[in-house]
């Protein structure tokens, strides 16, 4: 049974269709889990970063977080940080031009939204195969089941006996594929209900980024005091 088991594995297409299926599905969620590893801590390390050089009056820090950070949040953090100051600089010395906040949410939103697609990114592999590998395993029963009957038509020697071997074998491929289409479906749950929670943890930074932002727009405004460089109030 063992050496018909290693056969199997040697010619049954199907078997390996299965095989390069679980391949896909662990790689997809390991590169998921690491891509997601810290994303909560690291964007709210960032947001306070962020805020205290606004606090500042110091657009050029500010930028120069977002830009050193590795975190996919600081896309969402800097767009708001282009649209107060597109050459750099500082609160103070920007031109007597006050922003519009509705562009500038809007910019915010639009990064939040690709980060969004960004943290999904992968996903659909884990669902594609936990979909597909129980009917490629069926797929794979059924052939070993027409050729088994073929060989006994072949020899010309009938009843059950003659047939259950290939049979057997032949399930194992539908075996595979329920295993194989299990555990991409457990991965992609735990993945996505993490992203799911990952994403709502960015929309409350983001909106209270913008409340910290929309705060010190009336700055912007000609004629309008620049804040002090120490004060945070």
């Amino acid at each position: 049974m063992d050496q018909n088991l290693l056969q199997l594995v040697k010619t049954s297409f199907s078997l390996w269709v299965i095989l390069l299926c679980s391949v896909l599905a662990v790689a997809a969620a390991v590169e998921r889990a690491i891509a997601l590893w810290g994303f909560g801590d690291e964007a709210r390390s960032l947001a306070d970063a962020v805020g205290r050089a606004l606090f500042r009056a110091d657009l050029d820090d500010g930028r120069a977080q977002c830009e050193r950070s590795t975190s996919m949040a600081a896309e969402v953090f800097l767009a708001a940080l282009v649209a107060l100051s597109p050459k750099g600089g500082s609160l103070a010395g920007r031109p007597a031009q006050a922003p519009d906040a509705e562009r500038l949410v809007a910019a915010v939103e639009r990064e939040r939204q690709r980060v969004n697609l960004r943290m999904r990114r992968g996903l659909w592999i884990l669902g594609t195969v936990g979909a597909t590998a129980p009917f490629i395993g069926l797929f794979g029963t059924v052939v070993g089941i027409m050729n088994a009957f073929h060989d006994m038509a072949h020899t010309g020697q009938g009843g059950f006996a003659v047939v259950a071997a290939g049979i057997s074998e032949a399930l194992i491929t539908t075996a595979a594929g329920i295993a194989v289409a299990v555990l991409a479906v457990v991965l992609f749950n735990v993945l996505n209900t993490h992203v799911q929670k990952l994403t709502l943890q960015l929309r409350l930074l983001t909106e209270e980024y913008l409340e910290l932002v929309t705060e010190l727009l009336p700055t912007l405004r000609p004629g309008a005091p620049a804040r002090a460089a120490g004060g945070e109030g």
